[in-house]
């Protein structure tokens, strides 16, 4: 029994130390960057969610929208709201994200459900803050946001040709509905 109790405990502190720390990922991809002379100000307000991979934590949701609202301490409420078309009810997230680093650089983190946070990077954005192209902490995660429920197709292929080039496999995008 001693032997088992030897055992069980390090394995099991070691994989609890693991989740911990994967929790905290709140890295960027390889050849990915984050934009810099980030506007938060301007980023602030609804986005509508063009594309995203098939997340459990999205599963089965269109006419998703994500609202930043800037907090007194200068943390940003996120909350996100989407349509569950199977259950036929609107689903709603709210959670928060601070800076990485600075306001300047859009290296996020985010959590729902603290203190598990996830890397949320701005790699494009157009100069209005119209469409943004956003990177989770790996090619697990990706979004394609704009501020209207489609999106130009000149848009659609920049950030599509830069999710390729960092190594996304953007066929796997699955590509929102807004009918609601």
């Amino acid at each position: 029994m001693k032997t088992l109790h030897k055992i069980i405990i390090p394995v099991s502190l070691g994989a609890l130390g693991y989740i911990i720390f994967s929790s905290y990922s709140v890295g960027i991809p390889k050849g990915a960057a984050a934009v810099n002379n980030f506007d938060t100000k301007k980023y602030l307000g609804r986005w509508y969610e063009i594309a995203r991979f098939d997340y459990r934590f999205e599963k089965n949701l269109d006419n998703v929208t994500a609202e930043y609202s800037e907090n007194p301490d200068g943390t940003i409420q996120v909350t996100n709201k989407g349509y569950n078309y199977v259950k036929k009810v609107w689903e709603e997230a709210i959670g928060e994200a601070r800076f990485v680093k600075n306001k300047n650089e859009a290296r996020l983190k985010v959590a729902f459900f603290k203190p598990f946070w996830a890397g949320y990077n701005v790699i494009d954005i157009d100069e209005d803050y119209q469409y943004a192209l956003v990177a989770g902490s790996s090619l697990k995660y990706l979004w394609i946001l704009s501020r209207t429920p489609t999106i130009p197709e000149s848009i659609r292929q920049r950030f599509l040709e830069k999710a390729k080039r960092i190594g996304y496999r953007t066929d796997e995008l699955i590509w929102v509905r807004h009918n609601k």
